[in-house]
């Protein structure tokens, strides 16, 4: 999509303290832009500790993430927290079911230094250290990409690549040639405060897009993902949703978007007035359907978990009224929210989005980021469901339909593709 970056590279400048005025080249605001300069030598990993230490801290991990998500939501899960063999075992059992084999990375910014740590079916979970690389510096990264992909303003421009490149270095450089020796295709990210709502898929290593490399998911903790598999290529829809609301911005694509989905898909729509959560949990109750499609506005705010909703026809659901759609009744394999919005970068916000399948029931969740335009939602959700069809697992057909939107010149920009995050089990 972009040629290979020569004697330029969006190479970033050594770090400074906290104090300085110049960060990277960036303002502490995060509002300039990073620029390129001339080929830096990054800072290098470091891989330490024993295979023992590596599995304790990914275990501890773990733990405490899984406690963020029920003090945010709370509740108390009934989970057995699975350790590295375990999650090494069901890894392997799901690269048989499915063709594809997985790795997990766990992504852990902390005030001194950055930690990745690497679980793939193949190997004992490795360990990478970027001891000059601080939790405030990764989180400045973030914000700069975050702020470059979800403006609509910026769709004319590449400047995202630098800082889209930084974090492939940091993220991915550590791990590649295990990835690439064991052939893995699908990465599950498990993440820290602060990167649970970037776009994954804009991380670039100069040529192409991480996206273009590999499948992506976003999990909670391993511990809390179903683990069981299930074909969808011939599951029915049960899509619904709104064109117009009382006080929130029309979607007047929605009548397009969901006529589309059941043509396409198989199933039954809905819109406006029979968008409820009383007709909902009836259409479940006279078919089963595995896959519910809700095109309307769902904000993840900041503060408790009450500020967060879905928003139906003649109602707000918040995030802890979920249990209410009745989703593990039987289970919903696959739900999407194709009109999410969420307050990037927002601690509390982070959690309501990427503990979306927890809290819903649903075994997975494809949503967005940020309100993408209706015209790019319609053409990533059509050729989503062409994909969900042939393709394995829901993570692939995600993929394939961020490549081929972002091939066409008027949506190659990430604003219009790489907000669409699929989270929770991505099989």
């Amino acid at each position: 999509m972009f040629p290979a970056l020569n004697r330029v590279t969006f190479a970033l400048l050594a770090f400074t303290s906290v104090s300085a005025t110049v960060v990277y080249g960036i303002q502490p605001s995060g509002l300039a832009q990073l620029t390129p300069t001339e080929r830096l030598s990054s800072p290098q990993p470091s891989v330490h500790g024993t295979t023992i230490q590596a599995s304790e801290l990914i275990l501890k991990q773990e733990k405490g993430w899984t406690k963020d998500y029920e003090q945010y939501f709370g509740t108390k899960f009934s989970i057995q927290f699975r350790e590295a063999p375990i999650v090494r075992k069901a890894l392997k059992q799901i690269a048989r079911q499915t063709g594809k084999k997985s790795a997990v990375i766990y992504l852990v910014p902390t005030p001194e230094q950055l930690e990745i740590f690497l679980v793939t079916p193949g190997t004992r979970p490795i360990r990478h250290s970027f001891p000059t690389v601080k939790q405030k510096d990764v989180r400045t990264i973030a914000k700069i990409l975050r702020q470059e992909t979800s403006n609509p303003n910026k769709v004319d421009n590449t400047r995202y690549l630098a800082s889209a490149q930084q974090l492939y270095q940091w993220f991915i450089g550590p791990v590649e040639k295990q990835l690439k020796r064991q052939k893995i295709d699908t990465l599950l990210f498990c993440v820290g405060a602060s990167l649970r709502s970037l776009p994954l898929a804009t991380l670039h290593d100069g040529k192409k897009f991480l996206v273009e490399k590999y499948n992506i998911g976003l999990i909670p903790a391993f511990s809390l993902i179903d683990l069981r598999y299930t074909k969808l290529q011939d599951t029915k829809v049960l899509a619904m949703g709104a064109s117009e609301f009382q006080d929130l911005t029309p979607l007047p694509a929605v009548p397009q978007e969901l006529t589309a989905i059941t043509k396409s898909q198989g199933g039954s729509a809905f819109l406006n007035n029979q968008f409820t959560v009383e007709n909902l949990q009836a259409q479940r109750q006279q078919q089963p359907y595995g896959i519910v499609h809700l095109a309307t506005h769902a904000r993840f705010q900041s503060g408790i978990v009450e500020n967060s909703y879905l928003q139906f026809w003649d109602q707000k659901i918040s995030l802890n009224q979920l249990s209410k759609l009745q989703l593990r009744l039987p289970i919903v394999d696959l739900l999407v929210l194709s009109a999410c919005q969420t307050a990037l970068g927002d601690p509390q916000a982070e959690l309501g989005f990427a503990g979306l399948a927890i809290q819903s029931g649903a075994k997975s969740v494809l949503g967005t980021l940020w309100s993408v335009s209706d015209e790019g939602t319609l053409q990533l959700m059509r050729q989503f469901y062409k994909y969900l069809k042939v393709s394995p697992i829901k993570a692939e057909a995600l993929r394939k339909a961020q490549v081929e939107t972002l091939q066409k010149k008027e949506f190659s920009h990430p604003y219009y593709w790489s907000a669409f995050t699929m989270i929770g089990s991505p099989w």
